[in-house]
């Protein structure tokens, strides 16, 4: 697929955001499954809860699971737009912020091919990013899981306003040299530092409250390269 038109100039290469990626219909079949999903599945986190599907990354491998058909549709969805180069996604990373919930600044870090996909659902959210410090303490956090969190201050120096049904690429050097995070906020307002205006679904007007949050899921579709061969299947 050629990307030009959905590529983000505002910000450091390389972002591309595509709006209404998947439907109306796609959206809600994509939360009732996820609504359904059981409670034991679900990783609470203080801030979030999450599930893992195709496995557990791990410094050591992951241990390859069986992504269930419904969701697999749509990790197919973004390989067949060569998302991945060469790769092929294997792992999806289900995300679910109520309102006033985010997720500290972090990498996404080595355990996964360095470019990252996610489809939003039910709600905005806005994507913040901060420049990552070269420093040792850097390197050892990008150690941490794939939950991922890592404490840091940093200045935020640009934003990317998430619609549901989007879909959002991140590579290059916003991969490796950024920060990114959510703030933890009820409602989000409208900055010069929103990079992503002119690719939106809607016409927003600068100064502008969003509508207050409402529960949002994330499908974060990425390639871990270090996978073992057997893949365990769920029922």
């Amino acid at each position: 697929m050629d990307f030009t038109g959905f590529e983000v100039r505002k910000c450091p290469p390389t972002a591309m955001y595509i709006p209404n990626f998947i439907t109306s219909e796609e959206e809600q079949r994509i939360l009732s499954h996820i609504e359904r999903t059981p409670k034991p599945r679900w990783t609470q986190l203080l801030n979030r809860r999450l599930v893992n599907y195709g496995g557990v990354p791990h410094p050591n491998g992951m241990i390859a699971e069986e992504i269930p058909e419904w969701l697999q549709s749509y990790v197919d969805k973004v390989n067949n737009l060569g998302v991945f180069e060469s790769q092929n996604a294997n792992h999806v990373l289900v995300n679910e912020y109520l309102p006033g919930q985010g997720i500290l600044p972090h990498t996404d870090g080595p355990l996964f091919y360095p470019i990252i996909s996610t489809i939003s659902c039910g709600a905005h959210t806005v994507l913040e990013f901060a420049k990552r410090a070269p420093t040792a303490a850097d390197a050892e956090a990008e150690a941490v899981d794939a939950a991922g969190d890592q404490a840091a201050c940093r200045q935020v120096l640009f934003k990317l306003l998430l619609e549901p049904r989007s879909l959002l690429i991140l590579k290059d050097s916003l991969y490796s040299d950024y920060l990114h995070s959510i703030g933890e906020t009820s409602e989000d307002v409208l900055c010069d530092r929103i990079c992503n205006y002119d690719l939106c679904e809607t016409t927003y007007k600068m100064g502008d409250h969003l509508v207050r949050r409402a529960p949002r899921i994330s499908l974060t579709i990425r390639n871990v390269p270090k996978t073992s061969k057997m893949k365990l299947k769920f029922c």
